[in-house]
């Protein structure tokens, strides 16, 4: 391992070590990854991987999760949410992520009590900061531990060091639950996060790279494609493909986002 990833992950599994027992929030995410490769380095057996299920997350994330949990030896728990019967979840206005991360992981720390983890520690990093990021409002107020931030690991930093430790995700795109791909105020639905998870999912089978697909009209019926700028001219070569799949999905319209692909492309209203 280079030696300034070194000195970072040894910091990081220092903090681990002095929790004790904790159950990492595992979505199969690059720093989530990370933080339960860590945890498991740190603690051995005393760690418990926590998955929650969701209309929101895809269900590859849920087979990625399961399958490292397997191949690592960790033990795994899932929580089943039902997002949409969160109130003010479906109505999707600015504070919409704080009210789902206050319901998530409260659930996630409930379903760690039971089994003897009483310290439940999650994997935002520094670049989440930078952001709006409401959620972060009530992992704070839960007690949750950021140990990735708290080690001062940038999203670069966690894939360097991923890569040194030959974690799968190292180079895996970057992903954020499906709801962040609405406009606030337009409300979510069962159906408009089928179409857009199948929208995404067809642009990731046809090797794009990092991607998002947002989602635009009360009824959804218009997809703002957001891929690398490097991409724009294969998208362009494959938009009679692309646009009548994603009609055959319930799309009318399909568009190409200039700016290409950037974290929290909603959240540029809120934050003029």
């Amino acid at each position: 391992m280079k030696e300034e990833n070194k000195v970072m992950y040894d910091r990081l599994i220092a903090d681990l070590r002095r929790m004790g027992r904790v159950a990492v929030a595992f979505s199969s995410g690059v720093d989530s990854t990370l933080l339960l490769k860590a945890a498991v380095d740190a603690l051995g057996d005393q760690v418990l991987a926590v998955t929650a299920r969701s209309r929101s997350f895809p269900e590859r994330e849920n087979l990625e999760a399961a399958a490292f949990c397997r191949e690592n030896g960790v033990e795994q728990v899932v929580v089943e949410v039902d997002q949409l019967s969160i109130e003010g979840f479906r109505d999707n206005l600015p504070d919409r992520c704080y009210i789902c991360k206050k319901h998530l992981f409260t659930a996630m720390m409930e379903a760690a009590a039971e089994r003897g983890f009483h310290v439940v520690a999650e994997g935002s990093n520094m670049d989440d900061l930078a952001d709006y990021r409401p959620g972060l409002k009530a992992i704070a107020e839960l007690g949750v531990r950021s140990p990735l931030r708290d080690a001062g690991l940038t999203k670069a930093q966690i894939r360097s060091i991923s890569k040194d430790l030959e974690l799968p995700t190292w180079k895996k795109q970057s992903f954020a639950c499906l709801a962040t791909r609405f406009v606030y105020g337009e409300h979510i639905t069962n159906e408009k996060l089928d179409r857009v998870d199948k929208a995404e999912q067809l642009l990731m089978d046809l090797g794009f790279g990092q991607l998002r697909v947002r989602i635009h009209g009360e009824e959804g019926k218009l997809a703002r494609i957001e891929v690398m700028p490097e991409e724009f001219d294969k998208l362009l070569h494959l938009r009679d493909a692309i646009t009548r799949k994603y009609r055959e999905f319930g799309f009318d319209y399909v568009a190409m986002d200039l700016s290409g692909y950037r974290t929290g492309s909603m959240n540029e209203a809120i934050l003029k």
